[in-house]
């Protein structure tokens, strides 16, 4: 008997409750091991996967997410073990016992594409020339198998092989790079917990741009596109030094924006690093406010991630606030004129939606962000600046490479100030849109 029955075992977690298919609850990975070997003119992916990880019950298989790519070879514990496809799963049989360690090697390959779901395509996507990997919310499994929830973060490293000339990012540090034979090798590591959906590559024909900022900042885009002075990154390095004052240290090693040479109809972020399209480099608010958008969901998405995609205003609310804050500390308009400006144009949420519960089909719908903005707004303003800057600062802190829940914010609040707010609750529970305070 492998354990005490009287000892039960700790409960499993809950699949997602918009991805329920995405994620093993019977194991969290630990770390990802990932070593890529691609051809950009042929769009071929060589790539082994060396996942460590925990069971959380007895185990005889897991299931990881794979999608579109062919596997070779499955080991655990440097064994070769019994697998199967099955559609966007890899089935992997293997005996654990609760609580044991184990490796997982997986050798694949093939053309990766985006894998899609209930918004469109996401993952693993061709440029013009070279790639944007840009996974949210479902499309991790279009580059490497893995464990696709949100509620399982681990830390990554990632080595890269491709055409010399080409230009490959990557959340985390540049801890070597060498040429041979016409290829270059990137290796990175990302040693603080990652969302599977928040690991990113990007590969281009790139100029790198160091940017003067608290932490280490770069900006990497096409040589020939204008990214400084008159652009809407003129102030990165200004909004990080911002963001810091306002949501406590920056929760990673660097920061980088790639600016890819196509356009993009929207950027969106990885784990210390966001991605844009060349249409965004134009200066305009409508731009700034997406530079400091990304930049601010390093802490609030990225650092603290929802364990579970109902709770997504945790990650966009914040975000949209955090432009508002931009515009304060840049000189514009004040939070408190974006927010009168955004709740006169806010529509009402479909029949029987909530801000805690939009849907699968409404989570990026622009009322969540909006509404998850004023929400944040409805909170500084009944605890006064003070008081609301301090909760952010103690909230990330308390939180920072984990996941967080709506409650657990309330309970963070009430924590803090010692009561409840209870001017958040019709913003977060009820359907209809409350006033806006003053």
């Amino acid at each position: 008997m492998s354990e005490n029955p009287l000892v039960p075992h700790p409960p499993l977690p809950a699949p997602d409750s918009y991805l329920p298919t995405h994620g093993d609850v019977r194991f969290a990975a630990r770390h990802y091991g990932l070593t890529l070997d691609y051809r950009v003119a042929t769009n071929h992916l060589v790539g082994t996967a060396v996942i460590t990880a925990e069971a959380l019950t007895d185990l005889n298989e897991i299931a990881l997410d794979l999608y579109n790519l062919h596997v070779s070879r499955v080991r655990v514990g440097g064994r070769p073990v019994k697998y199967a496809q099955r559609g966007s799963r890899l089935i992997v049989r293997t005996s654990q016992q609760h609580g044991a360690r184990f490796e997982i090697d997986v050798a694949y390959a093939g053309k990766p594409r985006p894998m899609p779901g209930a918004h469109g395509r996401a993952g693993w996507e061709e440029l013009t020339d070279g790639v944007l990997v840009g996974s949210q919310p479902h499309g991790a499994p279009s580059w490497f198998p893995c464990n696709d929830r949100p509620s399982n973060k681990a830390p990554f490293a990632i080595t890269v092989t491709t055409e010399a000339g080409y230009h490959v990012a990557a959340g985390g540090v540049l801890k070597e790079r060498h040429t041979r034979s016409g290829r270059t090798t990137w290796t990175y590591a990302h040693d603080e917990p990652t969302a599977t959906y928040l690991a990113t590559v990007q590969i281009g024909q790139y100029a790198v741009r160091p940017v003067p900022a608290p932490v280490p900042v770069a900006i990497v885009a096409p040589a020939g596109l204008d990214v400084g002075a008159g652009s809407a990154f003129a102030r990165q390095g200004e909004m990080v030094a911002a963001f810091i004052s306002r949501f406590g240290p920056y929760p990673f090693a660097t920061y980088t924006a790639v600016v890819t040479d196509d356009p993009l109809e929207i950027p969106l972020e990885a784990q210390a690093l966001s991605s844009f399209g060349r249409n965004h480099a134009a200066p305009a608010w409508a731009n700034e406010r997406l530079v400091a958008h990304e930049l601010a969901h390093q802490w609030f998405g990225n650092a603290l991630t929802a364990a579970d995609w109902r709770d997504i205003w945790l990650h966009e609310g914040f975000a949209c606030y955090a432009e508002w804050l931009w515009s304060e500390a840049a000189g514009g308009q004040p939070a408190s004129e974006h927010a009168a400006d955004h709740y006169s144009r806010l529509a009402l949420p479909p029949r029987g939606h909530t801000l805690t519960d939009p849907g699968l089909r409404a989570m990026f719908d622009d009322w969540v962000y909006k509404r998850g903005a004023l929400t944040v707004h409805t909170l500084r303003q009944a605890v006064g600046d003070a008081s609301f800057f301090a909760i952010l600062r103690t909230w990330v802190a308390a939180r920072s490479g984990g996941n967080v829940s709506t409650e657990a914010f309330l309970a963070h609040i009430e924590a803090y100030l010692g009561r409840p707010v209870p001017e958040l609750r019709p913003w977060l529970f009820e359907r209809d849109l409350p006033p806006l305070g003053q």
